[in-house]
């Protein structure tokens, strides 16, 4: 899998920065007591020299130079070779200038050897890189995650009815497995037999374990509960829900942003200026002030030091593969890594009621009694107890919003209007109005007008020939949608509905969960025409749907956003797809977009800030003052900088409600 090669040399880069460090740290310590300046600064001169230390002090400094320094020497050959100039050209020309000059100076020439500054620069500076790199690992760390959560073997079911363990390569489509409790389950399948609960938390973000039953779809990778199951598969490989994530989440990472584009040409701009300034204060203190070549120099390696262009570079690369990470592991997936920057500055948001909003399915919304001998919940007993044998749609939806039943004897369809039996003894109908108006039975309480103007379908109940109540069923609201929607305002977003369902539906919906505004009896051919003409306001819009038929609305929109989408995840016309039906997702990937900004943001102004007031300080514009930085402590603070981008980044995280 693509991932276990990314995560492998990642695990190859830090172990070879890591083995540099600690081979160029032991052969420091003896440069630092063979190097004159340091010999007389802490007064060992006449202890520590010899006969040939120079030249000891010159082969050690060269293998810590060949050898510690290669990553870099390596780098500006690469750098230079596609004609971008950045971090490593900076640390190459800077220690590369330091090792000629101090060689020269050991074999003739007149002047300072600068062994020590280099040979702690590289220190530093592959100090820097292994903790960076690091940084970088843990950045894609929840991918790796994701790699790993399939077992290697599965329980394979011959038609013979004996189980053999099997490598998960081996598994085809339509072949049985079993999942033991506890076991992660191998891949997508149906179950066929059995009943559990099913842990998806790694793959969509659902904390709360799911009842799975027979025919019920589950994910490979997900962590089967107290039930035994057995599986059809029905995708394996490449095809599966687990592989598709992941395949997204690494495009993403991989891809280039428009704030990336933005770093990239600052990063090689500051390389320009920095090497620019470098010449200039070479120029100024050795031509102009006429200050000795050694220390002239020391100044002109501070700067491109100093200046490397590194946290520039690691601004926003980092903060995306973090924010990717954390969005696929909450079941927020992103395609369009442009679009998911683009999605900090919506400004209208439209959903597709059937499926996003509602779920999709009729269920009761309203109970009324007409008189005092009964309670609300006792007549939706009584109705459900009828229409639990019925096949009819309304009575499955007042059976579904029922938790106990009563028996019920001389069962009887009353065709296209309803159904009777016998419960507890006494007569029980449920009817529709069309029954009523038939046996000139009439009702004039306000409530059931007012259940009507709101579009939704009403059935009465009949108890031994008299009409005791009314039920009233919609399509139902998911509960999440009115706290999504007040979420949604909150951050400034207009919020809007498109429906195919008539102006009362919609009206009833908008108003129960606070939308701005809706759009009824719209067609789904016309659904892309609305979103150009919100678009037209000027305003930024982003279209959520199910994905099924709002294809086209989801490609018109500046974000498209493909809501409960599951283990099907191949919807191409979506930039984010969303695992989960829960309109509070949409909340949470809007609100990662504005802090992952406000991340790159923050990252961006202190990598040039830092560089705006160090590169000034390497050149020795206080040195009259007193402050000079050395080449050892310029690599400490451009470290430190890089560093501090790297947590930065590693400390965004998503909102969840």
């Amino acid at each position: 899998m693509t991932v276990g090669g990314h995560a492998s040399h990642h695990a190859h880069m830090v172990a070879n920065f890591r083995k540099r460090f600690w081979v160029s740290v032991i052969l420091t310590l003896p440069i630092l007591l063979l190097s004159p300046m340091l010999q007389q600064l802490v007064g060992l001169k006449e202890i520590a020299r010899f006969t040939g230390d120079i030249y000891i002090l010159f082969g050690l400094s060269s293998i810590v130079f060949f050898y510690g320094g290669l990553p870099f020497l390596k780098g500006i050959f690469n750098e230079l070779k596609v004609k971008q100039p950045g971090m490593m050209t900076l640390i190459a020309i800077a220690i590369i200038t330091a090792y000629i000059y101090s060689s020269a100076v050991i074999f003739g020439l007149s002047g300072k050897i600068f062994f020590w500054e280099l040979v702690t620069l590289i220190d530093i500076m592959l100090l820097g890189h292994w903790i960076e790199m690091k940084s970088v690992m843990g950045a894609s760390h929840a991918l790796e995650e994701l790699a790993k959560l399939m077992p290697s073997k599965a329980h394979k079911m011959l038609l013979d009815g004996n189980v053999i363990d099997v490598p998960l390569e081996e598994l085809n489509v339509n072949d049985k497995i079993v999942i033991k409790p506890g076991e992660r389950i191998p891949a997508d399948g149906d179950i066929l037999e059995g009943e559990s609960s099913i842990n998806e938390a790694m793959l969509t973000g659902e904390s709360k374990p799911i009842s799975k039953k027979v025919g019920a779809k589950i994910i490979g990778g997900s962590i089967n509960g107290e039930g035994s199951l057995i599986i059809a598969i029905k995708k394996t490989g490449k095809d599966s829900f687990l592989s598709k994530v992941i395949e997204l989440v690494r495009q993403a990472q991989a891809s280039k942003s428009k704030t990336q584009d933005l770093a990239n040409k600052a990063a090689l701009w500051l390389t320009v200026i920095a090497l620019t300034i470098g010449v200039i204060t070479l120029f100024v203190w050795f031509v102009l002030i006429r200050e000795n070549f050694a220390f002239a120099l020391e100044r002109t390696v501070t700067v491109m030091v100093i200046s490397c262009p590194h946290a520039l570079g690691l601004a926003v690369p980092l903060v995306i593969a973090v924010s990717t990470a954390i969005a696929a592991g909450n079941g927020l997936l992103i395609r369009n890594r442009a679009a998911f920057e683009k999605a900090r500055n919506i400004k209208a948001i439209i959903f597709d009621k059937t499926g996003t909003l509602t779920m999709g399915k009729f269920g009761v919304t309203d109970k009324i009694v007409f008189s005092n001998d009964i309670e609300e919940n006792e007549l939706l007993k009584y109705a459900s107890s009828v229409e639990l044998r019925s096949e009819h749609p309304i009575a499955k939806g007042i059976v579904s919003s029922s938790k106990d039943f009563y028996s019920v004897k001389g069962f009887t369809a009353i065709t296209g209007k309803g159904a009777g039996g016998i419960v507890n003894g006494r007569d029980i109908k449920v009817v529709s109005p069309g029954y009523l108006k038939e046996n000139n039975i009439s009702v004039t309480y306000e409530k059931v007008k007012e259940l009507y103007s709101q579009g939704k379908s009403v059935v009465f109940v009949m108890i031994d020939g008299k009409v005791k109540g009314a039920i009233a069923l919609a399509d139902m609201i998911r509960p999440e949608s009115k706290k999504a929607i007040s979420k949604l305002k909150e951050m400034g977003i207009k919020c809007m509905m498109l429906t195919g369902d008539n102006k009362q539906v919609a009206k009833w919906v908008s108003e129960e969960i606070g939308l701005d505004e809706f759009f009824a009896e719209v067609l789904p051919q016309e659904k892309a025409f609305k979103i150009k003409e919100i678009q037209q306001r000027g305003l930024i819009v982003a279209m959520t749907g199910d994905g099924v038929n709002d294809a086209p609305a989801l490609a018109q929109a500046d974000v498209g956003i493909a809501i409960g989408a599951g283990t099907d995840i191949a919807v191409e016309t979506a930039d984010i797809i969303l695992v989960r039906s829960n309109p509070l997702d949409v909340v949470a990937i809007l609100g990662l977009a504005r802090a992952t900004y406000r991340k790159m943001v923050q990252n961006l102004l202190w990598a040039t800030g830092y560089n705006t007031i160090a590169i000034p300080l390497a050149a020795g514009v206080l040195y009259k003052a007193g402050l000079l930085l050395s080449p050892a402590m310029g690599a400490v603070l451009m470290s430190i900088s890089t560093i501090i981008v790297a947590f930065n980044a590693r400390f965004l995280s998503i909102q969840k409600y």
